[in-house]
């Protein structure tokens, strides 16, 4: 596939205690069902921090105050091939709430399932993540 990668500003909300915010893919888009960290598609002029704050209002009305960037992971699916860029934030406003109608859970053991699977591999760089933000020895 050779065209361009679609840009995508993802969140990970990340609680005090390491669990994180997962959401489930509504019915009529490409992998419904799946689950996956928040965000949505960088639009044309929009820095990824902004997409991030305008994705996470439009879908779950949380304003996310403040957020690092972590990694970025080029993915290629039979519908498009994305450029997502991960954020993490440990402080926001608001509590997630399903404006779009999508599932979603907090969770600290990934035991969700189907995870997209662009997610996969980045489950232990999380780990390490989470205990590195509690001040613990990955």
């Amino acid at each position: 596939m050779s065209e361009k990668p679609v840009d995508v500003a993802v969140g990970v909300l990340m609680r005090p205690n390491g669990d994180v915010l997962l959401g489930q893919r509504p019915d009529g888009k490409p992998y419904a069902g799946y689950w996956e960290f928040p965000g949505g598609k960088v639009e044309p002029g929009e820095d990824i921090f902004h997409a991030l704050q305008r994705e996470f209002v439009e879908e779950l009305g949380v304003k996310v105050i403040s957020a690092e960037p972590w990694c970025c992971v080029e993915h290629v699916y039979e519908h498009a091939h994305v450029r997502l860029y991960f954020y993490i934030s440990r402080e926001w406003e608001g509590e997630p709430q399903s404006l779009e109608g999508q599932a979603f859970a907090w969770q600290g053991a990934y035991a969700v399932s189907p995870l997209l699977p662009a997610t996969i591999p980045l489950l232990a760089w999380l780990d390490q993540v989470r205990y590195a933000g509690r001040g613990e020895a990955a």
